[in-house]
């Protein structure tokens, strides 16, 4: 019996382009192809594994279950099929698409600043950037790398130190000047302490006193869902705030927040990493570059992020 050749590669590459484009003829207009030969690419393979991947409609396409998982598998073969023949060609440089995702305060603190140059290293790199302070599912989001605040759980994702950030009470002077200057945990206390309503924000203030820690509850009359929110309200006089300090360092710097408490400050450091689905020895090149560019970006500054914030000069 003749074999029937099978190219595996380009109906999974069809397939993949449909599901990501969300439509047979989307995917055809990326693959250089007609419609109707991308069609028949995927039902030839729904027909050689003999299940169905896609429901179709005349308004829109549905993965089964089965589908579902032949698309997650696919998209990792790929990816490692593109990087096994950039590995091959000698000096290629990386290129397609990252999407990564951010908080707000990390994305215009910290990832802005950082774009331009980034992007004139690998001219052949494109970024999605989505920026929210909702803990994104990668596989679900469609999201290559993500940047994460805080202790990581126990996950299949793979993470990288990019660095350590220190904490600090602060506020700004109007308010200071309104309400006067808490020098104590118990003047702590009659102040209007800002709160978040993101559920990775501790409920309490750490404050070291006597040689021991102790959690000064966050009390007051507004609360913010997200970081960039709270720096906003403290920056408007509305209360005080426990914040990074790569979130606020400009705000110190230029006087438009104030620290205190600072003797009672723990020194606590918050670890701060990108996270990815993969192994770091499979990544694709695109995905590498903007890991190393970051790490290496950031490593400069870790010093200052992880230090007790740096005051206004005279």
């Amino acid at each position: 019996m003749a074999r029937i050749e099978v190219n595996r590669s380009g109906e999974m590459e069809a397939f993949v382009q449909v599901v990501d484009r969300g439509s047979f003829s989307a995917g055809a207009r990326v693959l250089g192809m007609t419609p109707s030969a991308v069609s028949k690419l995927v039902a030839r393979l729904e027909a050689r594994l003999a299940t169905q991947l896609v429901h179709r409609s005349t308004r829109k396409l549905q993965l089964t279950p089965e589908g579902q998982n032949f698309y997650e598998r696919s998209v990792r073969v790929l990816a490692d099929m593109d990087e096994a023949e950039r590995c091959a060609a000698a000096g290629a440089a990386p290129r397609g698409r990252v999407r990564i995702n951010a908080s707000y305060s990390f994305g215009h603190c910290v990832l802005m600043p950082l774009v331009p140059r980034f992007l004139e290293l690998h001219p052949q790199v494109t970024l999605d950037i989505v920026l929210t302070d909702r803990v994104v599912d990668l596989m679900d989001e469609r999201t290559d790398v993500a940047i994460r605040w805080g202790p990581l759980p126990p996950s299949d994702l793979v993470a990288r130190h990019l660095f350590d950030t220190g904490q600090a009470i602060v506020a700004s002077p109007a308010y200071l000047e309104r309400y006067g200057t808490p020098h104590t945990p118990e003047e702590l206390e009659a102040h209007n302490r800002i709160g978040s309503t993101y559920r990775r924000f501790a409920p309490d203030w750490p404050l070291r006193l006597d040689g021991r820690q102790i959690e000064m509850p966050v009390a007051g009359t507004v609360r913010a869902g997200d970081g960039e929110t709270l720096r906003r309200l403290v920056l408007e006089g509305v209360g005080l705030g426990r914040l990074s300090l790569y979130h606020i360092q400009p705000d110190l710097d230029a006087g438009r927040l104030v620290p205190v408490m600072e003797e009672f400050n723990p020194g606590d450091k918050v670890p701060v990493h990108a996270v990815y689905l993969g192994k770091p020895g499979r990544l694709p090149a695109r995905i590498r570059a903007l890991l190393d560019y970051l790490a290496a970006r950031l490593a400069d500054n870790k010093a200052n992020r992880a230090a007790g914030p740096r005051h206004p000069r005279p």
